[in-house]
């Protein structure tokens, strides 16, 4: 790969499984809404450039079929991977340790409402985590 340029691979590295982390992350995590996604987070203990472990999730209460499920995280997944460089181009690093992107939506959406969503709440996380900026748990949770 040349210097510059970027790597649009979601990794292994880069799925959060363990059943440890995912508990604090939803136990100790700060987390808000936009309409069809919620992201919740835990801050990484220094500014990094390392990409943060993410989970996908979509709700079985809402897709009953597997089918439905399986598309919505595969857009999820494929929306982070074509915007992460958002988080990893930060001047000085960013602070997400662990992020969680869940669909909360009741109907499928297009890819572009989807990807548009989530750049959203990259660009939103970001001004939450950045150095000054009000603390992470005064943003407003919603369900």
């Amino acid at each position: 790969m040349t210097p510059g340029a970027r790597s649009y691979a979601f990794p292994k590295e880069e799925h959060l499984c363990r059943k440890k982390l995912i508990d604090e992350l939803f136990g100790q995590g700060s987390s808000f809404g936009l309409y069809p996604l919620r992201l919740v987070w835990r801050p990484a203990p220094a500014p990094t450039t390392a990409p943060p472990q993410v989970l996908v999730s979509v709700s079985k209460r809402n897709f009953k079929r597997a089918v439905d499920r399986n598309y919505l995280k595969r857009l999820l997944r494929e929306a982070y991977r074509l915007n992460k460089y958002r988080l990893l181009e930060v001047a000085g690093g960013h602070r997400v340790g662990q992020l969680a992107i869940i669909y909360t939506g009741k109907e499928k959406k297009p890819f572009a409402v989807v990807e548009n969503k989530l750049i959203s709440g990259l660009e939103r996380l970001l001004r939450a985590t950045e150095p000054g900026a009000a603390s992470p748990s005064a943003t407003s949770p919603t369900a």
